[in-house]
């Protein structure tokens, strides 16, 4: 199994913030800031139980990340989405690091982590961030910060952004 038959995702996916996604039928504008903490732990179960599989390993096709690479990046989603949300409620107008996903899953060999400890620290790094999400404070909700390419982002749609990401993933791997 080897990671380097995946071509880099090269989309910018801020468009689904104002439509809704043709591949999972996500729709970011149909999520309200309060409800994205208890999203993200409706979700999670769905992913530790797709993690548990006995088939996550496997590859539907060489150019297809398995459950398991799947769950590992959003595992590292929600870390990262975590850290930006911080810095979002503790800074004026933060610039979020740039983050290469695919880089990560190489060099941290996706493929080759064990599932079960992905699911654990998939549904800590869930617990972590749907907290976040559930201490933002009415007035906090449009606080903005840009991404290096210019993308701003407010608490609001960071979060919708965020939450896209799990679903479409969940989609993915059939979860």
């Amino acid at each position: 199994m080897s990671n380097e038959e995946i071509q880099p995702d090269t989309k910018d996916w801020t468009w689904v913030l104002s439509q809704r996604c043709p591949e999972c039928g996500f729709t970011a504008t149909d999520v309200d800031g309060p409800a994205i903490g208890g999203t993200v732990r409706d979700l999670t179960p769905r992913w530790v139980s797709a993690l548990h599989r006995p088939d996550a390993r496997v590859r539907p096709a060489p150019t297809t990340w398995s459950t398991l690479e799947y769950g590992a990046h959003v595992r590292d989603v929600l870390r990262i989405f975590d850290g930006r949300l911080e810095l979002l409620l503790t800074q004026d107008d933060p610039l979020f690091e740039n983050w290469d996903q695919d880089a990560t899953a190489l060099a941290d060999r996706y493929d080759l982590q064990d599932p079960l400890v992905v699911a654990d620290e998939l549904a800590d790094a869930a617990e972590v961030v749907a907290d976040r999400f559930d201490s933002v404070a009415d007035p906090q909700w449009d606080r903005a910060g840009r991404r290096s390419n210019g993308s701003e982002f407010t608490v609001l749609t960071l979060g919708q952004y965020f939450l896209h990401d799990v679903v479409h993933h969940l989609h993915d791997v059939h979860g």
